[in-house]
């Protein structure tokens, strides 16, 4: 039977995948799920969770609710809620998350804070990381150019 279209899908109930084999350069931002089975290279956020497959890999920053890493990660990674580590991960992050799963197996190299106090870090370094092209002043495009 076919979906009717004509009904909004919440966005958070929606989920977006990078498949094997696909490189995506640059930032990516969702208000769902964000499934990661191929490579990015830039910075991730996603209002509901992050998942990286046992073959994925993300180089760059991860801010999300939750998070569950099961292939390689380096840079940071920022779990408003909860991070699941699998036994396939190898994550070389700082690692901010209020609570966390670490499985048997997985590598996790880098520092951690934990609780509240990560969870409050994550909410204001949300504004200090830049979410799209920035424009030059004045004074930057004379001394470029």
């Amino acid at each position: 039977m076919a979906r009717d279209r004509s009904t909004p899908v919440p966005q958070d109930t929606v989920i977006s995948i990078i498949g094997p084999g696909m490189t995506v350069v640059g930032d990516c931002e969702t208000d769902g799920t964000l499934r990661i089975e191929g490579r990015v290279e830039g910075t991730i956020r996603a209002g509901k969770a992050v998942v990286v497959g046992k073959d994925g890999e993300v180089e760059g920053k991860i801010f999300t609710q939750d998070a569950v890493l099961g292939g390689r990660v380096s840079g940071s990674v920022n779990a408003a809620s909860r991070l699941e580590v699998q036994a396939t991960a190898r994550i070389n992050a700082e690692v901010r998350a209020r609570r966390m799963q670490l499985e048997e197996g997985a590598e996790m190299n880098g520092s951690l804070t934990m609780g509240e106090k990560a969870v409050s870090d994550v909410v204001s370094s949300k504004s200090t990381v830049p979410s799209g092209p920035r424009k030059m002043d004045d004074d930057a495009a004379q001394k470029a150019g």
